[in-house]
């Protein structure tokens, strides 16, 4: 069994990084558990032309960024990794 990538959707500038990663992903077909910030929400309808429909479904399992108990919240949870795409530094330095 593969072990789930999450891909954390932040809303820096460049949100079709973190939607063509998911692309990606699902051709190859690793499996994903996403995460889209509101800020992000907000940038997908700016830069793109891509709904947030069509970005959750490219995922396996769509996670509310607000969900403090969300399976993915827990460090028991198995995972291969997670990648956010945009990543702000600011960003970065909070999960630093």
């Amino acid at each position: 069994m593969t072990l789930p990538l999450i891909v954390g959707i932040s809303g820096a500038s460049g949100v079709i990084y973190g939607v063509e990663l998911l692309r990606a992903l699902k051709e190859i077909g690793h499996p994903t558990h996403l995460v889209v910030s509101d800020s992000a929400q907000i940038n997908l309808e700016i830069e793109t032309d891509v709904s947030l429909e069509d970005v959750k479904a490219l995922a396996d399992v769509v996670h509310d960024s607000k969900n403090m108990g969300a399976a993915i919240s827990s460090g028991s949870f198995k995972t291969k990794g997670m990648i956010i795409a945009p990543c702000a530094i600011k960003t970065l330095s909070g999960i630093a």
